[in-house]
């Protein structure tokens, strides 16, 4: 099945386009009938209404799958998109780069019973792509002026969410971030084979057109402190996510062609846009023509392995300290790299990278499973078996990321921390130690999906709005 849809993909991006919505349906069709590949609707309809939801308990949005599911069998795509919008802010997004696998499909009654999970994904990208289409996406429209206003600080997915939400209750809402383009890493960190990024750049798009202004380019601590925005502002959202790369302490991890997973990524998404990416125009990030090895199991270190396969690399591996069953990332992802060419390496870490100034090669030890360590996972020990080396022209850290200092980048002591570095909340009311300043997403949670950053901007949009309303409602009694 996975070498048929391979197939069908291959076909499908060399069909030749059509003009129009029916004339890409059609397109479609034709393929679909080929490989027989089923149709939305057929895929929608092997739901046939289990009656045992664990897709939508497993849904961090907890969206109304089944349903959704049940509407786009019947060819009602309208209602389906509306119940899936109902509950997600980007539910094409969602379609796109949530790891199935792991959450509702994973759960999917279908798939315990043997015959292959309903692919949900791919059906609510398909439903909401066709909402685009046709012009069913409303308009951002802001509610009744409330004379308050929220500052939003990161224009990831959690702090769109929120904004959308208190943009539509009401409020004034400004977003703060210190890129160029908003959308953190849907836009910079996610390879664009993945997530288009005129995807992302149309929901944007819709933010700025419902009166959400984006201040771009702009670094709390740098170009205003907390104290600032908080005299702006009624309220605060600290939705920064995580992006500290965790480090190597292997010799030889200094050298050049020693980089970082997120400089990477960056450089060819920026590369995608058209934007002059120097480090790329001279090699120093781009894959092509090289050796490349990628040190990391997560879905970051996915991207990185399969940006690689499309920058034509010469080969392309990834070594994992563990085994595939105790991988943290996607294995629907690693399925993919493998097909495209990946070699894995399993129980496997460097031990040094080879080379004078530019890395060469890479010195790679082998591991076994030990006792448990603290997650429970069985912790990997060297096995005591010959070091191997392998030639390496580049070699990409994506060992995972954790929170920046932000007491000190903010000028802000008196925010509370975590002893990770995430920013400490009030479980009851996402409120950090400062009053009216409010955290969501990674840099509460800690590295983790973009579904639950989605998850947590609705929920601090709630908080926020109740907060306001409070503190409204005291001045009104004052006067």
């Amino acid at each position: 099945m996975a070498g048929d849809m391979l197939k069908f993909v291959q076909v499908a991006q060399a069909y030749p386009a059509k003009r129009g919505a029916d004339a890409r349906a059609d397109d479609f069709r034709e393929i679909a009938d080929r490989y027989a590949v089923p149709t939305a609707e057929e895929q929608s309809a092997r739901c046939s209404q289990c009656g045992v939801p664990y897709c939508a308990v497993h849904c961090p949005l907890h969206n109304h799958i089944p349903d959704w599911l049940r509407l786009t069998a019947e060819g009602r795509l309208r209602e389906a998109y509306e119940l899936s919008n109902a509950t997600s802010t980007m539910p094409e997004i969602c379609g796109r780069i949530c790891p199935q696998d792991r959450l509702c499909e994973g759960n999917c009654v279908i798939e315990f019973a043997g015959h292959g999970a309903v692919t949900i994904g791919s059906v609510e990208k398909f439903i909401t792509d066709t909402a685009w289409e046709e012009g069913w996406v409303e308009p951002l429209a802001p509610g009744r002026p409330r004379g308050q206003s929220v500052g939003i600080v990161g224009a990831g997915p959690a702090g769109l969410t929120a904004a959308e939400l208190l943009r539509v209750a009401g409020y004034d809402v400004h977003v703060y971030d210190r890129h160029d383009r908003a959308g953190g890493l849907l836009t910079y960190g996610i390879p664009g084979f993945k997530l288009e990024k005129p995807i992302v750049m149309r929901r944007v798009d819709r933010l700025k057109a419902g009166g959400i202004v984006f201040h771009h380019g702009f670094e709390v601590g740098r170009d205003g402190s907390i104290e600032d925005l908080r005299d702006r502002h009624e309220a605060l959202l600290i939705a920064t996510g995580v992006y500290k790369a965790r480090g190597l302490t292997t010799p030889g991890a200094d050298a050049n062609g020693v980089v970082e997973a997120l400089d990477y990524l960056m450089a060819s998404n920026r590369k995608g846009f058209g934007d002059a990416v120097p480090d790329f125009d001279s090699g120093t990030l781009d894959a092509a023509g090289k050796n490349v090895v990628v040190v990391g199991g997560g879905d970051t270190a996915m991207d990185c392995v399969r940006t690689a396969v499309r920058q034509g690399a010469k080969s392309v591996a990834c070594l994992y300290r563990r085994d595939r069953d105790n991988m943290p990332g996607s294995q629907r992802e690693v399925g993919h790299a493998e097909e495209e060419g990946v070699e894995f390496v399993w129980l496997s870490a460097p031990q040094a990278f080879g080379g004078k100034e530019t890395v060469e090669s890479v010195l790679i030890g082998r591991n076994r499973l030990g006792a448990p360590d603290a997650s429970g996972r069985r912790a990997p020990e060297p096995d005591g078996a010959p070091a191997e080396v392998r030639n390496a022209d580049l070699v990409i850290k994506a060992l995972g990321f954790d929170a920046e200092d932000l007491p000190q980048m903010f000028d802000a002591p008196e925010l509370g921390v975590t002893r990770w570095g995430t920013v400490l909340v009030d479980n009851a009311t996402l409120m950090t130690s400062l009053d009216g300043v409010f955290g969501a997403g990674d840099i509460v949670r800690g590295a983790s999906l973009v579904v639950w950053a989605v998850r947590d901007g609705r929920d601090v949009a709630g908080h926020i709005d109740k907060y306001l309303r409070a503190q409204a409602k005291v001045e009104r009694k004052a006067a």
